[in-house]
Parts: C-alpha cells; sequence; structure tokens
C-alpha cells in the first residue's frame, strides 16, 4: 500500500522570509515521512496580500519576490502569489479551499504538481492538504471572537495542522483544552524541534530598520533585495504607521504566529 501524498501549506505575511520559515518545512517533511504514512509530495507558501493592514507590511510583491528569492534553490517548496493579489484579507479556510482544489483539479499529473514522478508512484490516494504552523498558532483558538467555529472545525477536520514547536509552548496542551481540537487529535501532528531557533521576524525587521547585520538570519539574497528596495527602513515603516488590523470578529490574524512572533 503507497502512501499518502502530502502538501504542507504555509500562510502568513512573510515579512519578511526568513531562514527559520523554510526550516519549519523541512522539520516538518521529516516528520510526517517519520509517520510511515505519507509522503511529502510539496512545499506552498502563502503570503498576505496588502489589504490585511499589519502595521509595518512591505507590499506584497515585495514579500513575494523576497519569498521566490530565499526557495529558489528548493526542490519542492514553491511560493504561490494567489493569495497574496486578492483584493479583501482572505481567510485561512478560503486559502485552503482553493490550494485543495487546485491540486485534486491536477491530478494525477506529477508535473503539475511540480515534483518529481517518482514521488506519486505506488499510491492511489488524492494528495492531501495539511496548514503547516507553528505551534504558538493552537493558542489562537482560544481567544474570543478571533476564529469561526465552523472554520477551526474544517480546517482541523478536513485538513488537519501540522505545527512545529517553538519554545516552550506547550502544543498539547492546546490540543488537550479545546474539545474541537482533542476530536480531531488524530489529524494534528505536533513536530518537535530540538534545535532550538528562536528566530523573529518583528525582531530582524528592528535590526534593519536600525542598520543592524541580519547576515545567516535571511538568505544573502533576500538582504540585497532589502537593501536595493530600501525596505524596513525607518521612513518605510512611518509610512505605513497608520495601518490598523482587521477586527477580531474577521478573524484577526490567524496566521501571525507562525511569522511574526
Amino acid at each position: 500500500m503507497g502512501r499518502i501524498p502530502l502538501v504542507l501549506l504555509a500562510c502568513g505575511s512573510f515579512n519578511p522570509i526568513t531562514n527559520q520559515h523554510m526550516r519549519l518545512f523541512e522539520l516538518a517533511r521529516d516528520h510526517m515521512h517519520h509517520t510511515g504514512r505519507f509522503q511529502v509530495v510539496g512545499g506552498i507558501v502563502s503570503p498576505v496580500s496588502d489589504s490585511y493592514g499589519k502595521r509595518g507590511l512591505a507590499p506584497a510583491q515585495h514579500r513575494v519576490a523576497m519569498a521566490r528569492l530565499a526557495l529558489h534553490g528548493s526542490g519542492w517548496v514553491t511560493v504561490d502569489d494567489w493569495e497574496s493579489r486578492q483584493p479583501d484579507w482572505t481567510e485561512t479556510v478560503v486559502t485552503l479551499r482553493h490550494h485543495l482544489q487546485k491540486l485534486l483539479g491536477q491530478q494525477p499529473s506529477a508535473a503539475d504538481l511540480q515534483m518529481p514522478h517518482s514521488s506519486l508512484e505506488g499510491s492511489s490516494e488524492p494528495p492531501q492538504l495539511k496548514l503547516l504552523c507553528g505551534a504558538d498558532f493552537l493558542d489562537t483558538f482560544r481567544v474570543p471572537g478571533l476564529w469561526r467555529a465552523e472554520h477551526v472545525e474544517e480546517l482541523v477536520g478536513r485538513f488537519g495542522l501540522v505545527c512545529v514547536s517553538r519554545g516552550d509552548l506547550q502544543a498539547d496542551r492546546a490540543v488537550h483544552e479545546s474539545d474541537t481540537l482533542f476530536r480531531h487529535r488524530h489529524n494534528i501532528f505536533l513536530v518537535r524541534e530540538w534545535v532550538r531557533n528562536e528566530t523573529s521576524a518583528t525582531e530582524i525587521r528592528r535590526a534593519l530598520r536600525r542598520g543592524l547585520s541580519v547576515k545567516y538570519l535571511l538568505p544573502d539574497a533576500v538582504i540585497d533585495y532589502v537593501r536595493e528596495h530600501q525596505l524596513y527602513t525607518w521612513q518605510s515603516e512611518q509610512r505605513n504607521k497608520d495601518a490598523v488590523l482587521r477586527p477580531l470578529g474577521q478573524q484577526g490574524a490567524p496566521s501571525e504566529p507562525l511569522n511574526d512572533s
């Protein structure tokens, strides 16, 4: 019996994309392979659109370009700009639906999935799509008004989560304390990162704004791009100072724990 083909989707601001963002994909792929059930055949980075309205958010065209530069050498993770091109902020489950439909519509062509054909051999299963996130993402489900109940149900029931631990957060406690998460615990995969890496996009932007080095925190190509386009400077931050987050009743910032802690 063949393994189930699996694609990992990471949503968020990627403001900018960091080495740690890319590391999450590698950790998740190793873990899912070791379950013996899945064959990770692709990864997708989906930057949020400008309409998200986060303070200090660089224009989507730059965030997408930096992500593509960072992942240029990856043989399995790609950048998709569909979400970033939407005129309105897109809820996480809507983005997942879009990419699942896209994947199922392309079956069984391995070329369309941008992966070696051998990745799909031996499996008659359609590909699954799961959301890749940091473990702190699970805590957002407990914030009143942040998520619609039906969206949480669909996210963990229909799709599933692959959560990579960050710092001292106890992801298993978050699952235990939520009836919805506990009911779908078989579809939530908790990945432990033993090599600690607390890289923060927020701190990287602060360092850039102050003219400090961020070498080895970002890919060199991304650093060059930031300098060329004068991103994350004090002046550029001031231009975005009046930006505001979406109201919590509209799901707030569901992807931010992954990208901007």
